[in-house]
């Protein structure tokens, strides 16, 4: 499976990105490799060799909707994929765990094979998972655990597909980055849930961009614009650690905000364009209606101006307000025409239609099959390293919104402001990193205000 990241670009040279990589590579060397250098002192997996017609062991972490979801896509097994069976089972919450078994066994009964003692509950029954025979895992547990889950992922020698983003922060980036080399170097597969890296309407596309379909990129536009997601009323026999975990997706240390969790799919996809990172970024944001005491910490809008290296501005757009204009797309601008990237459609400067794509396939499932197929082959793909830095740019742009400042690259990836100590929780009973005041509201960033440590 190709790096289309590594393949892709127009404004970026190959010689200044390569000087890019290898600066990112030191700084990982210098800094978070130090903490996972025991592992490259154990066995090369498994699947280093082509696994044939053999079956492949799955292990799932996380049983909410996306990793329900997943692993059902993974053992949708076709002539590329193989035989694929489930055969261990971890989540916080053993609710959640049987939910998952209920619909995962509805679609493949006969391909799950989950003992009871395979069935492992609570923060750190990922680590039960790890400790089985599976060559596989998917972790789809929310973003701000997989930095640590990624890494003892590797350590254990397994397979990894994992869902985007893959941090809320940037030590948990280089966290992640500094595993990634880990895995190369034990030949271990990752992927990860940036899916429309394996659309053919996307593919086709980006690569008619970079053939110079539309000319120079002159700007491009990103959007991730809806009316939001789910919440959960407080459970009063909740512990506080509890409650934020059930409503992830309102908490900064576990999620990211909606610009990291969502918005991550359509800036990777400008990233693939541009076959590089922003070199800075400064934006604005806020809760225009998202202000009640149920939705935790994060924005309801950002707005991102995004520099590219030689110029390139990318626009960005993520809106979570009700009965207003919806739209999850990217767009690019060229001296010879634009492009609907998400359309797959290219026009001329006068707006006719040059190319389309005729079709589009379903990239959640395909990025399963490519994998498989891969490993069958003895393919050793990784994505490890474009979801890093593309969860980066996502961070990027809410370090960027919250703080009101013009933020580099550089400096964003060097940021030392570690949103939670995941490797301290063991139980829904310990103390979160974040509490409530006396209204039960929390800590709400304000670009400009004297919270700016707090921030960046």
């Amino acid at each position: 499976m190709e790096n289309n990241t590594e393949s892709t670009g127009n404004q970026a040279t190959d010689s200044s990105r390569r000087g890019f990589l290898k600066s990112s590579s030191l700084l990982v060397a210098g800094g978070a490799m130090a903490g996972t250098a025991v592992m490259n002192t154990l066995p090369v997996a498994r699947g280093a060799h082509a696994f044939g017609s053999d079956e492949i062991k799955v292990g799932l972490i996380g049983c909410g909707g996306r990793g329900t979801g997943a692993c059902i896509q993974a053992l949708n097994t076709n002539e590329k994929s193989g035989a694929v069976k489930l055969v261990a089972m971890a989540d916080a919450f053993e609710s959640r765990l049987q939910q998952a078994m209920r619909a995962i066994k509805g679609k493949h009964n006969e391909r799950v094979d989950v003992s009871e003692d395979r069935r492992f509950i609570g923060l750190d029954a990922y680590k039960g998972v790890l400790a089985t025979d599976c060559d596989l895992v998917i972790l789809a547990t929310p973003p701000g655990f997989r930095p640590i889950q990624f890494e003892a992922a590797i350590e254990a020698g397994k397979h990894v597909f994992m869902e985007k983003p893959v941090a809320t922060d940037a030590p948990g980036v280089r966290r992640v980055l500094a595993a990634n080399e880990v895995a190369k170097k034990k030949g271990l597969a990752v992927a990860v849930g940036l899916q429309r890296h394996h659309e053919q309407s996307y593919i086709q596309t980006i690569n008619k961009l970079q053939e110079g379909a539309i000319g120079d990129i002159l700007l491009a536009r990103a959007y991730w614009n809806n009316d939001g997601v789910w919440m959960k009323a407080r459970d009063p026999k909740w512990t506080e650690l509890e409650y934020q975990i059930q409503n992830w997706y309102y908490f900064n240390w576990i999620c990211g905000d909606h610009i990291v969790e969502q918005h991550i799919h359509n800036l990777d996809v400008i990233n693939w364009l541009m076959k590089g990172y922003p070199v800075e970024a400064q934006g604005q944001g806020g809760r225009q209606v998202r202000d009640g005491v149920d939705f935790g910490q994060i924005y309801d809008h950002h707005f991102v101006e995004f520099t590219y290296e030689g110029g390139t501005k990318l626009l960005s757009q993520c809106r979570h307000v009700p009965e207003t204009w919806s739209a999850v797309s990217e767009f690019a601008h060229g001296s010879k025409g634009w492009c609907d990237i998400s359309g797959a459609t290219i026009y001329d400067n006068k707006n006719n239609v040059v190319w389309k794509h005729d079709g589009r396939q379903d990239g959640w499932q395909e990025e399963h099959f490519d994998l498989f197929a891969s490993l069958r082959k003895g393919e050793i793909p990784n994505e490890g390293e474009y979801g890093a830095y593309s969860t980066l740019t996502a961070i990027m742009g809410r370090m960027a919104t919250y703080s009101g400042k013009k933020l580099s690259w550089k400096e964003c990836l060097n940021s030392e402001l570690k949103l939670a100590d995941t490797d301290a929780m063991k139980t829904i009973n310990d103390e979160p990193p974040l509490k409530p005041d006396s209204n039960m509201r929390y800590f709400i960033p304000k670009p400009g205000s004297e919270n700016l440590k707090k921030i960046l």
